[in-house]
Parts: C-alpha cells; sequence; structure tokens
C-alpha cells in the first residue's frame, strides 16, 4: 500500500506554504483571541472545538443556510490572499469560519455541505494532520499533508464533491480560518 503522503493529491486539491507573513499571523492570532467564540453543537453534539461564522452560518439543526454578521474587516486581507490564491475575486468567498482547536480537539471525516462551493482553509499558529479520503470500490483512497502554520489549502471540484476531509487531534492550540464561496444553485 502507498504511504498516503506519496500519494498524488486528489483532483482541485491545492497547498500552499507560507501564503501569509509571520506579523501578519500574529495581529490574526491576537484579533481571533478576542472574538466571541462558542463551541461547535452539531445535532446535540458539542465538539472540542469553539467557531465563530460571518457573512453566511450553516444551521445544522435547521439544515439551512443563514445570513450572519459581516465579515470583519481584520479578516479582509486573508480573505484577499486565500481569494488570489484560489483565484477568486475576494466577494466571491462570503462565508468565514473561524476555529479553535485546542490541544485534543479535531474534526471528523466529512464534506462541507453543499450550498458551498470551493473551500479554503488557512492554518494558524501550530500544524495539524490535513486528510482526504474517497471510497474506490472495497477500499479507501487516501492523501495527507502536514497543513503548516501560515499555509493555505484549496478544495474545489472532486476533491470539494467526492473527497471527505479530517484532522485528527492536535497536539498545540490552532486557529484555521476557512473561507467558503457559495454556489449558484443552492
Amino acid at each position: 500500500m502507498k504511504n498516503a503522503r506519496e500519494a498524488a493529491p486528489p483532483e482541485g486539491f491545492r497547498y500552499q506554504a507560507e501564503v501569509l507573513p509571520a506579523e501578519e499571523e500574529r495581529e490574526l492570532v491576537e484579533h481571533i483571541r478576542e472574538l466571541p467564540l462558542k463551541e461547535f453543537e452539531f445535532h446535540g453534539y458539542v465538539g472540542k472545538r469553539r467557531v465563530i461564522s460571518y457573512g453566511w452560518h450553516y444551521d445544522f439543526g435547521e439544515r439551512r443556510l443563514q445570513q450572519a454578521e459581516d465579515i470583519p474587516a481584520f479578516l479582509l486581507p486573508v480573505r484577499d490572499r486565500a481569494a488570489a490564491f484560489a483565484d477568486l475575486a475576494p466577494g466571491d468567498l462570503a462565508h468565514a469560519l473561524v476555529t479553535e482547536y485546542g490541544p485534543g480537539a479535531a474534526i471528523g471525516w466529512h464534506r462541507d455541505k453543499s450550498v458551498f462551493g470551493d473551500v479554503i482553509g488557512v492554518s494558524l499558529l501550530s500544524p495539524c494532520v490535513f486528510r482526504l479520503r474517497r471510497k474506490a470500490g472495497a477500499k479507501w483512497e487516501r492523501y495527507s499533508l502536514t497543513a503548516e502554520p501560515r499555509s493555505a489549502y484549496l478544495l474545489r471540484g472532486p476533491s470539494r464533491t467526492e473527497w471527505e476531509h479530517s484532522i485528527p487531534a492536535v497536539d498545540a492550540l490552532r486557529y484555521s480560518i476557512t473561507f467558503r464561496s457559495l454556489r449558484a444553485d443552492r
């Protein structure tokens, strides 16, 4: 079996290290620490991570997208960088999710909701293992990498629609900023 790190990345997946300078990361972390983050809730389950959504919020209880507070000014420069990385206009990234992963926090296998289009994640403060998988007959096709601080990944096309992704428990405090476009046919 091929080591997951040696496999080719899924079609539509991109990763880039150092999309942010260290000073910009420090400033973002200072702002994030002041946000009113809330524990992530999913159908009665409370996760170890804390989140806040801007632009739009997906309500898992009602299974629908709802308008949220505007993306704050301090996130706009990183949204610009994420958009440039994904070859999109900044305004196309209508949703921002800020997530705090404390030590031991993880996110299980999932695909982002179908109301969203492209997904661009920016990793801050500490590295994490970013895993992708899809069913291939009776087996799983897998790919993983270490997402370093100040790096970004893009899920588009098959990597977005056919593959699931997850992050196993992190060792140290980590923040992520996930930007999503909205599908026109949502």
